[in-house]
C-alpha cells in the first residue's frame, strides 16, 4: 500500500515535473477502488449533488451531505489524501463561519484539506482558514456554485479581459495561503502560464496540461449519463454494464432461471425425512 501523500509531496511533484492524479469519489466502494489504483488524491466534491443525489446542480448540497459522504470515502481510502469540498452557503457569509465549517471537515470526517470556489472575492476566507492551520485548495475559472453569475456552465479566460480576471484570481488564491489551486474550463495556454507563474501546484479539470488532473468519477466511468463535458475522457461504460446486468437479472427471475439450486441453502443431511414430516404437520 502506497504511503499517503502530503502537501510537501505535492510541492516536490510540481518541482520535479511529476503529474498528480486526482479523482472524485462519494462513497466507500469508489474510494476503495481509487486507493487500490494508487490515485494521489481524492476529492469528495459537491458534484455529489448531481452524480449521487440527483439534483440539477450543486446548490442544494448541504454540509451534512458533504460530511456524510466524506466519512464514507475516508473509510474506503484510509491511506489516500482526501479533500472535502465546501458546499454553497458554508463559507459565503463570513470568515468565522468559513473557518467553523472547514474545521468540521477535519474533526468530523477526517479530511486532509478542504476546497472552496472563488479567487479575489474569497481571499479573506482562504486566509482565515489557512491561518487556522487547515490546508485550503482554491478553485477558479468555471466555478459551478456561481455559474449563474457566469451566464451558465461556460469556459472562462477565452479572451484577454477574461483571462486577466482568472490570473488575478489565481494570484489572490496563492497570496491568501492556499496550498494548491484547481482551474476549471480555461484554455491550456492560460493553465500552462499559471502553472509556471505560481509556486503552488496548479491542477486542471478542462484546463489542459498543468501540474495534475482531476476528473469526476461518474463522468470518466460512464455512470453519470445526463451529459458529458467536453474535457472528459470516458475510460469505461459502467452505466451500460450495470443496466445490462439489471436486465439480465429481470429476465432470469421472471423465467425462473434464478435462483438456481446452487444459489439455495439446503436442509442438513440426515434431516431430510424429519424436515419433510415437520412441514407436513403444517399443511
Amino acid at each position: 500500500m502506497a504511503k499517503k501523500k502530503s502537501r510537501l509531496d505535492f510541492i516536490n511533484m510540481k518541482k520535479n515535473g511529476e503529474k498528480l492524479t486526482w479523482v472524485t469519489a462519494y462513497d466507500f466502494p469508489m474510494a476503495s477502488f481509487a486507493e487500490a489504483a494508487e490515485i494521489d488524491m481524492i476529492l469528495v466534491g459537491d458534484s455529489l449533488g448531481m452524480v449521487t443525489l440527483g439534483y440539477q446542480g450543486t446548490i442544494p448540497v448541504t454540509m451534512e451531505d458533504c460530511i456524510s459522504h466524506c466519512r464514507a470515502v475516508r473509510r474506503g481510502a484510509p491511506n489516500t489524501f482526501v479533500m472535502g469540498d465546501m458546499p454553497f452557503g458554508s463559507y459565503q457569509v463570513s470568515d468565522e463561519e468559513a473557518v467553523r465549517n472547514a474545521v468540521r471537515f477535519l474533526k468530523e470526517a477526517d479530511m486532509d484539506s478542504i476546497k472552496l470556489e472563488g479567487g479575489v472575492r474569497v481571499k479573506s476566507r482562504i486566509k482565515a482558514i489557512a491561518d487556522a492551520g487547515i490546508l485550503v485548495c482554491g478553485h477558479i475559472g468555471l466555478t459551478p456554485q456561481s455559474s449563474g453569475t457566469l451566464g451558465g456552465f461556460k469556459a472562462q479566460g477565452l479572451d484577454p479581459d477574461s483571462a486577466r480576471l482568472v490570473i488575478e484570481d489565481a494570484l489572490a488564491v496563492q497570496e491568501a495561503g492556499a496550498f494548491a489551486i484547481l482551474v476549471e474550463a480555461i484554455p491550456p495556454e492560460l493553465s500552462a502560464f499559471l502553472a509556471k507563474k505560481l509556486t503552488i501546484p496548479v491542477y486542471g479539470i478542462g484546463g489542459g496540461q498543468c501540474d495534475g488532473q482531476v476528473l469526476i468519477c461518474g463522468d470518466m466511468m460512464g455512470m453519470f449519463q445526463a451529459f458529458t463535458p467536453k474535457f472528459v475522457k470516458v475510460y469505461a461504460n459502467v452505466g451500460e454494464t450495470i443496466t445490462s446486468a439489471f436486465k439480465e437479472y429481470v429476465e432470469d427471475v421472471r423465467s425462473g432461471k434464478f435462483p438456481g439450486d446452487e444459489h439455495c441453502y439446503h436442509v442438513r443431511k440426515g434431516f431430510e425425512e424429519e424436515y419433510a414430516a415437520m412441514l407436513k404437520e403444517f399443511e
